[in-house]
């Protein structure tokens, strides 16, 4: 519904060049992306050397457009799962002195087995 009527004149239009209400282009919203800036987000450090060097690298992002934070996100992911993967890996075995690593499946030296009957 509509408060104009034909005794008050007619309708205000308005054109692509002209903003309604006078707003001068200049004042008109931008439709283009920003620029990229700094989110300000504060990282910690975590103690391992490793995962931090990966965090710090997140603040590539703020100097990239929206459309390049992926990479860098994607990157980071990558580094921080190697790490966590990384801690699930056993060790390696560490060898014992000379001759007390038996072969698999060979016998050991104490022999438990109770067959010995006299």
């Amino acid at each position: 519904m509509s408060d104009w009527t034909p005794e008050a004149g007619n309708p205000p239009v308005s054109t692509p060049d002209e903003p309604v209400g006078g707003e001068t282009a200049a004042a008109a919203p931008s439709f283009e992306p920003a620029g990229p800036a700094p989110l300000g987000v504060v990282r910690t450090l975590t103690g391992h050397a490793a995962v931090d060097a990966r965090l710090e690298r997140l603040a590539d992002a703020d100097h990239l457009p929206a459309d390049g934070h992926i990479e860098v996100y994607e990157d980071v992911h990558r580094g921080l799962r190697a790490e966590l993967t990384s801690l699930d890996s056993r060790p390696a075995a560490v060898p014992g002195p000379p001759g007390t690593a038996a072969a698999p499946g060979a016998p050991s030296a104490y022999d438990n087995t109770h067959d010995h009957r006299s």
